[in-house]
């Protein structure tokens, strides 16, 4: 590789303790979690100043073009630079590889690196015993094997258009499991509460009367509004705090056990499963199916999980275990507390700077709506036929891309 590379740099991580250094917007700062399989993926974006682009990182600029790759953990993951994500930079866990346009197509080398065969060459090469490690003498020395660009940019075209492919499903998945908040709320015959950004806003001493809570936030007009809908639906069916209905179960491990779930296992808003790294430590709570996870910790993440098998979980999860099944179903009860009229309450519950969290009072006093158990059954039915779609449209998408590479891949070595 490095016969076909102009230059090859890595970038630094500014102190964290110095937020001077950080920024609102701006130049976006790539971590090893924007790189991903061909392409970068702003998730959890970070900015530094202009100062510190221009000073401490000059020299890890990003210009169109360029092929970003991870050097350190997930060794071997390629994306190219686009006119899009600039101004940005990279940390020291990334390389930027800029490359030699007249002989290489950078979409085709960052294809070929994410192949199968790519990143097990990579992989090859790193170093290092607690952190795996790709150093620069390592990548300029591996193998790229080499058409001429007329067919590096056929290859690239059918790759382009299977990602397409593959996002196309991914984006049908996520319509299917976005949309049950509105089925919810319609079917319950609630209006989904306005949203409201204000940070001013006048509240009156009877708004206050009988209530402990003195911190602004708990009387924001978004969290009064969805409140009063409460209010107006309790005229229609039940409504009731989560204490009335479910227990807090609390039953702990000291040595964590099979299927584990931290925070970073639950999707937000979806409450779907994802793959993470994030390994089990310490105490942790049992649960078991039909059990509902609902996150204490940074509750706009909006993350709850209903169970579809036991396990354990992080104690910033508190176990919810439905009192009587026969009057509210678990399935219903997660999309309930999933939904904007919880999520428009408990965000402005918080307490906290730093780890922003619910009290254990607040959770037991979240008020919740109850239908009758015909409109449960519909509810839950309808989420099951919708959550099942997805799954099957995500798995498509992954088997369709993993074949893609595997094509990719087998076109390549053929013809070299």
């Amino acid at each position: 590789m490095g016969g076909l590379l102009e230059s090859i740099a890595g970038g630094a991580t500014p102190r964290r303790s110095d937020d001077s250094l950080y920024a609102d917007d701006g130049v976006r700062f790539f971590r090893i979690l924007n790189v991903d399989d061909g392409e970068i993926v702003e998730r959890d974006l970070k900015y530094v100043t202009d100062a510190v682009h221009n000073g401490l990182l000059e020299r890890s600029q990003l210009a169109a073009g360029d092929v970003l790759m991870t050097i350190t953990g997930r060794v071997g993951s390629a994306a190219v630079v686009g006119e899009d994500h600039l101004p940005a930079n990279i940390n020291q866990h990334i390389a930027r590889l800029r490359v030699d346009r007249s002989r290489c197509r950078p979409e085709f080398l960052s294809e070929w690196l994410n192949c199968p065969a790519g990143l097990e060459l990579s992989n090859r090469y790193v170093s290092g015993g607690t952190r795996a490690a790709l150093d620069y003498g390592a990548i300029r020395n591996l193998r790229v094997p080499l058409p001429p660009l007329e067919t590096q940019e056929a290859l690239v075209a059918a790759m382009d258009a299977a990602r397409a492919e593959q996002h196309a499903k991914l984006a049908e998945a996520d319509a299917l499991l976005a949309g049950i908040d509105d089925f919810l709320l319609d079917a319950l015959g609630i209006a989904p509460p306005v949203e409201d950004r204000r940070r001013v806003f006048a509240v009156s001493l009877n708004q206050m009367s009988g209530q402990e809570r003195l911190n602004s936030d708990y009387y924001h007009p978004e969290r009064v509004q969805a409140l009063q809908q409460l209010e107006r639906a309790a005229d229609s069916m039940a409504v009731a705090p989560l204490a009335e209905v479910v227990n807090f179960v609390r039953e702990q491990l000291k040595t964590p056990r099979g299927n584990y779930l931290s925070l970073a296992h639950v999707q937000s808003h979806t409450g779907e499963l994802t793959d993470t790294t994030d390994t089990a430590s310490g105490n942790c709570f049992t649960f078991q199916a039909n059990d509902v996870l609902f996150a204490r910790l940074r509750p706009y993440l909006n993350k709850v999980y209903r169970a579809e098998i036991d396990g354990c979980c992080s104690t910033e999860f508190h176990v919810l275990r439905v009192k009587d099944g026969e009057a509210l179903l678990p399935e219903y009860l997660a999309a309930i507390l999933r939904s904007c009229l919880a999520l428009s309450q408990t965000v402005h519950m918080m307490t906290g700077n730093t780890h922003p969290r619910l009290t254990n009072d607040d959770v037991e006093n979240l008020t919740v709506p109850i239908p009758s158990l015909d409109v449960q059954v519909r509810v839950a039915a309808e989420i099951v036929r919708r959550r099942e779609q997805a799954r099957r449209l995500r798995a498509e998408a992954e088997a369709g891309w993993e074949g893609a590479k595997r094509w990719f891949e087998g076109r390549l070595l053929s013809s070299s």
